[in-house]
């Protein structure tokens, strides 16, 4: 209860950041500041009830519940200025908008964004940059002033292949990734406020860019804006879906690391391969101009694996063996330590090279062949829970797909809602493509997708082991 309280009191702090645009834009505060008096409150009252127990120490079974219900209850009250401003009334629509921004998913209920004010519209982009990193990182890096340990928090944020530790101390490691995040996030606002965007729109699509999000304060997305401002996007696209470890590293001027690392090698493989077949394949049948069509799809492959989510053209209007391509990079995510979702694509190097020392394993039977990746061995108990994490994924996926169904959405959007949900990405395929929307979505069906984002932002372990009654047990 102390540590939500504290969680709580610093979301409220992030709310009142929108009232300086509404200020600005002469629209009205009071919505967003009464959410945060509400937020602080609340988190004011749960920090004294928590604060009356002397036991500070965090372990597993704590660390996993705080980080699950973080996301929840932030949703919750990050929901409140959508719904105080009567910009989303519905409770289920301003909930699932919030868990989409605080999950970095990107997927949208609003069908007019330009017609939102600003400082709901700042709010929303907010969620986004707090959720990218973590907040649990950055409370990470609190908690030891208040005498909290945070080891297990910062082991449930980023469960299963976990990024390098920087220092020894985790407190040390949460700083240096937020600062790193901070730092890139500033760069991107100067870059893109030296181009045709003004301020305001410059900072929302840096928050989103960084954090892998996708809101944007505009209808059309990034489609709207100029060639310059598009190729900003996406170098930041690439950094955001970088492990930030290589970017500390970078920052270090240790440049030879980052390219011996062998995830960053085969994530810069696979944008460079697809784009080049789908700028190949709009030339060639679609007749686009050649600038564009690499654009373009560069633009999209990055926004997609990085599972950013932001459009410059509607791929489902591609031929269809393009578009499906597309639709494969979804099943695949950033790196490891990024702030993108999805499987990530060291787990699916692990897969493929354990594939094929099982396939060398039946001509050589007594054969001894570990799984080795940068040169070092993968332990069985890592490859494991890689395939594990795998199965469930798939399986998770599945089942949202047959439950949108049972809800009367057709195929290609029951597909494309769930996968774009599970791996937070936003944009998915059939009536959730890239130029549509999530407002149609029945009621129950926000919910699902809901907690489907919440499991692909936690990367299922996290929130499906509070479920397991072997758990609880002492």
């Amino acid at each position: 209860m102390k540590v939500m309280g504290i969680l709580l009191v610093i979301l409220a702090g992030f709310m009142l950041s929108s009232v300086v645009f509404a200020l600005y834009y002469h629209e009205t505060a009071l919505p967003i500041i009464y959410s945060a008096i509400i937020t602080a409150v609340v988190g004011v009252v749960l920090g004294y009830i928590g604060n009356r127990h002397n036991n500070k120490n965090i372990g597993k079974r704590e660390g996993y519940m705080i980080v699950t219900l973080t996301w929840v209850i932030i949703s919750v009250f990050g929901s409140l200025p959508f719904i105080l401003s009567g910009t989303i009334p519905s409770f289920t629509s301003a909930f699932f908008e919030t868990m989409s921004g605080f999950t970095t998913t990107g997927s949208s209920i609003l069908t007019n964004i330009e017609a939102v004010p600003k400082n709901i519209l700042f709010w929303r982009a907010m969620t986004h940059w707090i959720g990218g990193m973590g907040i649990i990182v950055l409370t990470v890096a609190i908690l030891p002033f208040l005498g909290i340990g945070g080891m297990q928090l910062l082991i449930a944020e980023m469960p299963g292949i976990a990024p390098d530790k920087l220092h020894p101390r985790i407190t040390a490691t949460a700083k240096r990734f937020w600062g790193i995040y901070v730092i890139l996030t500033a760069v991107e606002i100067l870059l893109l406020w030296a181009g045709e965007m003004n301020f305001f729109d410059a900072v929302c699509h840096a928050f989103a860019t960084m954090a892998t999000g996708g809101f944007s304060t505009k209808n059309d997305s990034i489609a709207g804006f100029m060639p310059y401002s598009q190729y900003i996007i996406i170098i930041f696209m690439i950094l955001a879906g970088t492990n930030f470890t290589l970017h500390y590293f970078a920052f270090h001027g240790k440049v030879k690391k980052i390219f011996k690392n062998e995830e960053f090698r085969t994530y810069l493989a696979i944008i460079g391969v697809v784009t080049v077949v789908l700028t190949f394949g709009l030339i060639a049948i679609q007749h686009t101009g050649a600038e564009k069509a690499f654009r373009d799809s560069l633009f999209t492959v990055v926004s997609i694996l990085t599972t950013t989510g932001f459009v410059t053209a509607d791929y489902i209007l591609w031929p269809v063996f393009l578009w499906i391509l597309i639709a494969a990079l979804m099943f695949i995510g950033g790196s490891a330590g990024s702030t993108g979702g999805g499987v990530k694509i060291i787990r699916h190097l692990l897969l493929l090279k354990n594939s094929w020392i099982e396939l060398k394993r039946t001509i050589h039977p007594a054969a001894v062949i570990p799984v080795k990746y940068g040169k070092k061995s993968i332990s069985q108990q890592v490859i494991f829970n890689v395939m594990a994490f795998f199965l469930i994924y798939i399986l998770i996926f599945s089942m949202g797909v047959i439950a949108l169904a049972l809800l009367g959405l057709d195929f290609e959007t029951s597909v494309g809602a769930s996968i774009a949900s599970l791996g937070n990405i936003g944009p998915g395929i059939g009536g959730v493509g890239p130029v549509e929307n999530y407002a149609f979505i029945p009621p129950l069906g926000k919910w699902i997708l809901s907690f489907l984002m919440l499991l692909g932002r936690l990367e299922l372990f996290t929130v499906l082991i509070i479920f397991s009654p072997a758990f609880w047990r002492k």
